[in-house]
């Protein structure tokens, strides 16, 4: 069976010795459920950051499926990030927007015409149990909810990976 994600001798250092990551191998299959823990610092929100190309890794190579986007170009990262869906502990929620403004964000930023927004933002907002909130603003949700507008975000373009970063915070 083929991966989804592989990384093959994945080091992050910053600055001149702070090794994030050091030397990691791993593979996900498709369809797989993969959770990373550990402690404050060890690694993990580099992970995140090396996935959707915030950042590149020092050494080694990062695939998403047949994609080796360790070499990828600037123009291709907002196509790989329509392919995974994001989940940061700091839910950047735009504050002047509505639920239903700030989950059709993301589809408006990629070109999606407004007859798609319309269909999709309600179909992930029942999704996540935010029926009904549309309306409101992100001061106006509890944390929970916050943090659901978030994964229905992550949602709208049907992501084959999704990457969540303190996804219980």
């Amino acid at each position: 069976m083929s991966s989804i994600i592989k990384l093959e001798g994945v080091t992050k250092v910053y600055g001149k010795s702070a090794a994030a990551l050091d030397g990691v191998y791993f593979d996900v299959a498709p369809g797989e459920f993969v959770c990373v823990v550990g402690q404050s610092g060890s690694g993990k929100t580099t992970l995140a950051k090396l996935l959707i190309a915030e950042e590149k890794p020092t050494e080694g190579k990062i695939l998403i499926g047949d994609w080796d986007i360790t070499k990828i170009k600037e123009r291709d990262i907002p196509l790989l990030r329509r392919q995974i869906g994001v989940i940061f502990q700091d839910f950047k929620l735009l504050r002047k927007k509505t639920v239903f403004e700030n989950i059709a964000f993301a589809l408006e930023v990629a070109g999606s015409p407004w007859e798609r927004i319309r269909k999709v933002v309600p179909e992930v907002m029942e999704i996540v149990g935010l029926h009904g909130k549309g309306g409101r603003y992100p001061q106006e949700l509890s944390g929970g909810e916050q943090q659901r507008v978030v994964v229905a975000r992550s949602l709208v373009h049907t992501p084959k990976i999704i990457v969540a970063d303190e996804p219980t915070g």
